[in-house]
């Protein structure tokens, strides 16, 4: 399976492209598609569904053009639902845009397959109520949204968020994962699974997040 990365949208948010066999999926379109469009109609690629790490608004902003020009479904949490009603979630503060709006499929933990390849999708709240993470295990990939980046992870402050919660998703649900798992967050470089757990600093033993 392949993976490119775009950054996309105002807070320039990783997107992610995988692709195997002439069909595709994208992962969190935080902004306008257009650059992901070429790419698919170039290589000749059927884009089957969009996946939503979270509804916030840097990872959603592109979901309606995307899906309204290629027929893509959108899955996401429906946990998140509630994000759509406030402005982290629907936009429209501080200067950024409105969402556009769009409708999605409810997605809840469990195995699944996207475009062949087999999929776990794992409930990982902290970061949002619903956060998901998205484990491709024979690609050796899991698309963690903004749960936890290279050396850090992600803020709690927003509405439904809570840092005991995204500490347990964190080393219950990703640091299980094969070390060797490549975790692709929302912002910032690409990890790994066994380099987190050695130096992120909030799960060391004197780390901030051990003070939850």
């Amino acid at each position: 399976m392949l993976i490119r990365t775009f950054e996309l949208g105002p807070l320039m948010t990783n997107g992610y492209l995988l692709s195997e066999g002439g069909r595709a999926l994208f992962v969190d379109p935080g902004g306008e598609p257009d650059e992901v469009l070429a790419v698919l109609k170039a290589e000749g690629l059927v884009l089957e569904r969009v996946l939503v790490t979270h509804l916030h608004f840097d990872h959603i902003y592109g979901v309606a053009a995307l899906s309204a020009a290629t027929g893509a479904s959108v899955c996401a949490s429906a946990d998140d639902a509630y994000l759509l009603e406030t402005e982290v979630g629907r936009g429209g503060a501080m200067g950024f845009p409105r969402v556009d709006d769009f409708a999605f499929e409810p997605l809840t933990e469990g195995e699944t397959e996207f475009i062949g390849q087999r999929c776990n999708v794992l409930a990982t709240p902290g970061h949002t109520r619903g956060s998901l993470t998205f484990h491709f295990p024979e690609a050796g990939a899991a698309f963690v949204g903004d749960l936890i980046f290279s050396r850090a992870v992600g803020r709690t402050d927003f509405p439904g968020g809570s840092m005991p919660t995204l500490v347990r998703s964190v080393e219950r649900r990703i640091f299980t994962l094969p070390p060797e798992t490549v975790l692709y967050s929302g912002h910032g470089p690409a990890t790994t699974v066994g380099d987190e757990m050695v130096h992120n600093p909030f799960f060391q033993p004197d780390g901030p997040g051990m003070r939850y």
